[in-house]
């Protein structure tokens, strides 16, 4: 659902950008110096305000995809409880100590061996 959102924004701001370079700038620069009565002259006044309506539309459009695709982004699985302050809430637990061997022998002394099996119980006399 995030690429489909993904990919109306772009196509949004590629058609944005296309009626952004096709709009006549409406200062007094250059355009107004050299020829000025032409925003005037078959119906170029209807397109501009076309092309701007447009480009309003198009920048809320680009703005209410941004926001509403927020509420597809996954968010990360938690296992801390609600309002402690644990910033390691993923580790891995480690293996259980039964696991590990235990050398408690001094350095330099054998290690102990285990004990005999104890001979059965002779029944009571």
């Amino acid at each position: 659902m995030l690429i489909f959102f993904a990919v109306l924004i772009l196509l949004a701001s590629v058609v944005l950008a296309l009626f952004v370079l096709v709009q006549n700038p409406k200062g007094g620069g250059l355009s107004g110096t050299f020829g000025g009565f032409s925003n005037q002259t078959m119906g170029v006044r209807q397109t501009t305000d076309f092309l701007e309506k447009g480009t309003w539309v198009l920048i809320i459009i680009i703005a209410g995809l941004c926001m509403f695709s927020s509420f597809f982004i996954p968010k990360p699985a938690t296992t801390a409880q609600p309002g402690s302050t644990n910033q390691n809430i993923n580790l891995p637990t480690p293996p259980p100590a039964a696991q590990y061997p235990t050398n408690n022998a001094a350095p330099g002394q054998s290690q102990p061996s285990a004990p005999e099996a104890l001979p059965p119980p002779q029944p009571a006399k």
